[in-house]
């Protein structure tokens, strides 16, 4: 497998880890499971699960990295992370929240996000 494709998938993974232990809280909220626990224990949980989010994020960027002989400068990793960031969390919340609305301007805002990505893998050294 390729560096690129590794780095891609692994921020994929860490991504929906990230999305879990930042908005899954309010998901058990909504099911009426943690509406009793206390604020410490859902951020301790929420910890342990980036916990596991770092174990696949820091070997992403290493393998990814041109520092360590992969294939990405760190702007490109930092904004391909921000967009699969964005694409795991759009389609989190599409499944698991099915009341929260995206709008159009969501899909403006998404669609320049990509943009970006588009404009940071240019190369421009001739």
């Amino acid at each position: 497998m390729s560096k690129a494709l590794a780095t891609i998938l692994m921020l994929v993974v860490s991504n929906v880890l990230m999305t879990f232990a930042w908005y899954g809280n309010l998901k058990l909220e909504q099911m009426k499971v943690s509406t009793d626990w206390p604020l410490i224990l859902i951020i301790v949980v929420s910890w342990g699960i980036a916990f596991f989010e770092y174990c696949v994020m820091i070997p992403a960027n290493r393998i990814g990295s041109q520092i360590t002989g992969g294939p990405f400068s760190l702007v490109q990793l930092k904004i391909l992370q921000e967009a699969i960031s964005l694409i795991v969390f759009t389609t989190i919340v599409s499944i698991l929240f099915k009341g929260e609305p995206i709008r159009w301007n969501h899909f403006v805002s998404f669609a320049l996000i990509l943009a970006a990505v588009f404009f940071a893998f240019i190369n421009t050294e001739k």
